[in-house]
């Protein structure tokens, strides 16, 4: 919550593959140190309700602020993309649409391969690390966990996660329709983050190849990941420069914030195809100079569709459906929260007039049954509320407005209630 009380907006700002191609996101990339430093900027600020999320097709903060733009200059402040970039490129939504925009995410309406659910992941991990950081509210839990229930309804409920789900699936598919002999050939993966598994994992099922190896800095990791893949061989980090030498395709997806694979690695007049799965781009520029090299980065991979997205495609009204009803129920839940201390503050205000009546009466009654007239008034303050609630439930209603008319009438307590300080 803000120390102070000016009104803030919830908003969502970003780049995403839609407008930016993967130079630009790269630049806009945050590595997990930069998202916790710029958690870190937003709560000395006093803007303790945001999340960061950044993956190789989005870099967004989805939170509260007065204005969209101290959102983007903490962006601008721990990624290496200026204002003028982002400007060109970005999207800003506000309110309601910002919600939308966090659903049809969390639901893979909006991947770059329609339905890739990878993303579902990448906004728990999110949240988890705002959460952890203190920068998270009640609203922002509610959010997240509407958008989850309606990502996991849409996956068990439709096919819009069939065929192509990932770059790493990508992949695999780019080398069953590119590569002769893809069976035979010796495929070398750098990188065992879960892009890497993912991969290795991919191959193992859509592929018979036997000629698989995994090379990564951290070599337990390898030696854990091959103990449970065995017909994965463990490839010795120190000797990449000769594992590179005797592959025929290297899949790089060692996540890095720079190349981890240079024109130094790759022997003169080598074939080579090369499959750069991170963002950014970890295989440097000079390597696609190199002649007989190819090199894939991951925007090409993600026009790789199959059969199945026309079924997809189909699928996105029933998705939209569901992601509907899962709004609907958070902005519920959103109005009530903005309505209830109205509504109690309302009950006070004629609770006070109770009293005051039934004390004047006491005394100019003679036998006053001020048991029965509190009774039969508590009745009226009861159905008088229930109107009130019925009013600012209607969907035509414009609430802050209602609260406004409502604390003129019945007394200025009702002000504090104002719904863009209560998030």
């Amino acid at each position: 919550m803000h120390t102070d009380n000016r009104p803030t907006k919830f908003y969502n700002i970003g780049i995403s593959y839609v407008k930016a191609d993967a130079n630009t996101r790269g630049k806009f990339s945050l590595s997990k140190d930069n998202q916790q430093a710029l958690l870190e900027e937003a709560k000395q600020r006093g803007m303790n309700e945001l999340f960061v999320l950044s993956t190789c097709n989005r870099t967004e903060i989805s939170g509260f602020a007065e204005h969209p733009f101290q959102l983007i200059s903490m962006l601008c402040n721990h990624s290496n993309g200026s204002v003028e970039e982002f400007a060109k490129v970005s999207y800003v939504n506000k309110g309601q649409d910002a919600i939308q925009h966090l659903f049809r995410t969390g639901t893979g309406l909006d991947s770059q391969i329609l339905g890739d659910y990878e993303i579902v992941g990448q906004l728990r991990q999110a949240f988890k690390q705002a959460k952890e950081a203190g920068t998270t509210n009640a609203y922002l839990e509610r959010l997240l966990n509407c958008v989850m229930q309606a990502s996991k309804r849409v996956k068990n409920e439709t096919k819009l996660s069939s065929g192509t789900t990932s770059v790493s699936y990508a992949a695999v598919q780019y080398l069953i329709e590119n590569v002769s002999d893809y069976n035979i050939k010796n495929i070398l993966v750098f990188g065992l983050g879960k892009m890497g598994k993912h991969t290795c994992k991919n191959l193992a099922e859509y592929t018979n190849n036997k000629t698989l190896s995994l090379i990564n800095r951290t070599e337990q990791k390898v030696e854990e990941f091959v103990t449970e893949h065995s017909l994965i061989r463990h490839a010795k980090f120190n000797e990449l420069h000769s594992e590179v030498a005797a592959a025929d395709v290297l899949i790089v997806s060692t996540g890095a914030n720079k190349p981890t694979i240079t024109k130094d690695h790759i022997p003169k007049n080598k074939k080579l195809l090369i499959l750069d799965l991170s963002m950014p781009a970890n295989v440097s520029s000079e390597v696609n100079e190199l002649e007989g090299v190819t090199v894939i980065n991951v925007d090409e991979l993600s026009k790789i569709t199959d059969e199945t997205l026309a079924i997809r495609e189909q699928e996105v009204p029933v998705a939209e459906s569901i992601i509907n009803t899962h709004k609907e129920e958070f902005n519920e839940w959103l109005n009530h929260r903005k309505f209830t201390p109205a509504i109690n503050a309302l009950k006070q205000s004629l609770q006070a007039i109770q009293k005051n009546e039934i004390d004047f009466h006491k005394k100019k009654i003679q036998n006053f049954d001020e048991e029965q007239a509190e009774v039969i008034t508590s009745r009226l303050i009861q159905k008088i509320t229930t109107q009130f609630v019925k009013h600012l439930k209607n969907e035509n209603t414009s609430i802050n407005q209602s609260i406004e008319v409502m604390s003129k009438v019945f007394g200025n307590n009702l002000e504090s209630v104002d719904a863009t300080k209560n998030h």
